[in-house]
């Protein structure tokens, strides 16, 4: 089979279009023909970070979607010709507070859905949304899924509260964006796009600033009525602090990602005095990813695609994903 690999760290021009071979499923496990696999930030680190050099080589790519070409013993809610779309939460396990120690990420340091086939778990494949292409059912779990547990289980987030997103424009925003508004609340976010404003404007951002104007955090505030309940944020040492001043008392701070840098510095007597709540999540379960599931049928959240690449264009792929260009979700489309 046609995969991409990466041998060693660096910038995309590692992403290595090859012929390796093609898995078999062993017990309780299937291999699924991929028809589209979708780009994560995730991806970026992969092959950058020192920490996975030691797994190398292997396929990058969490999200894919495509029809069960084999299955494995014991294997029975699944047959061969099924569509379906991958759960890249690996190994969670029961508890739902928080993931076990097998606990990993498909696509590193597990060989992932950059390729044609790929093997996974059998209860990590679930029936893909028949009114979903292949390439908008790839686009939906790892973002939709770290929206889902973000808001809905760490955040808890009630009608009539207001949410803050710094970074509108990437894929697990336009998630947060419509769930949220599903569950009642009001949204605001910064870009350093108008255009990308405008667009999260029609999947139902309440208000919006510029991150390039030095104003942008009062802006948010005025709009927003005097601050939010809950912010999320991936991007790291640059939103953090921010996200913190526009949280009003009793307020929670949902963080998952360090885009911009893992360390920051910060005012403690600012989160007591407030009675602030920083949450930390990753993922999610797949108990969550059922709930995720059951709004895609019904049509009550949609994914939102970017663009589309071929398999061996993975690399152009990430270098608009780099240059923070996309407004949604990356696919590569796979033959």
């Amino acid at each position: 089979m046609q995969a991409i690999r990466i041998h060693q760290l660096g910038g995309p021009e590692v992403l290595q279009l090859e012929e390796i071979p093609t898995p078999t499923p062993g017990p309780g496990e299937v291999v699924v023909a991929l028809r589209a696999a979708a780009l994560n930030r995730r991806d970026i680190l992969v092959r950058t970070r020192q920490e996975w050099a030691p797994q190398m080589p292997f396929v990058p790519g969490s999200d894919g979607a495509g029809v069960v070409a084999a299955v494995g013993a014991g294997v029975h809610h699944v047959r061969e010709g099924d569509a379906v779309v991958i759960c890249p939460s690996l190994w969670w396990g029961d508890d739902e507070e928080r993931p076990s120690e097998r606990f990993e990420i498909l696509g590193g340091p597990s060989d992932g859905t950059y390729a044609q086939y790929v093997r996974i778990p059998a209860e990590n494949v679930f029936a893909k949304p028949a009114h979903l292409s292949f390439a908008e059912a790839a686009a939906f779990p790892l973002a939709g899924l770290t929206a889902w547990r973000a808001l809905i289980t760490r955040a808890r987030i009630r009608p009539g509260e207001r949410l803050f997103i710094p970074g509108i424009g990437s894929g697990v925003a336009t998630f947060l964006i419509q769930i949220a508004r599903l569950a009642g609340a009001q949204v605001y976010g910064t870009s350093g796009s108008a255009d990308k404003l405008q667009r999260a404007m029609a999947l139902g951002l309440s208000g919006g600033a510029l991150y390039t104007d030095p104003n942008w955090l009062e802006q948010i505030r005025q709009q927003a009525g005097g601050g939010v309940e809950v912010a999320v944020d991936s991007v790291g040492a640059a939103t953090f602090d921010s996200c913190l001043q526009l949280l009003v008392p009793g307020g929670r701070l949902v963080t998952f990602g360090v885009t911009t840098g893992a360390t920051t510095s910060l005012d403690i007597r600012l989160v007591y005095r407030r009675q602030l709540s920083i949450l930390g999540t990753t993922m999610g379960s797949l108990k969550e990813f059922r709930g995720l599931l059951a709004v895609i049928h019904r049509g009550e959240v949609k994914p939102v695609i970017d663009s589309t690449f071929p398999l061996a264009a993975a690399a152009e792929a990430h270098r608009r994903m780099e240059n923070h260009a996309q407004f949604g979700k990356i696919v590569l489309e796979i033959a």
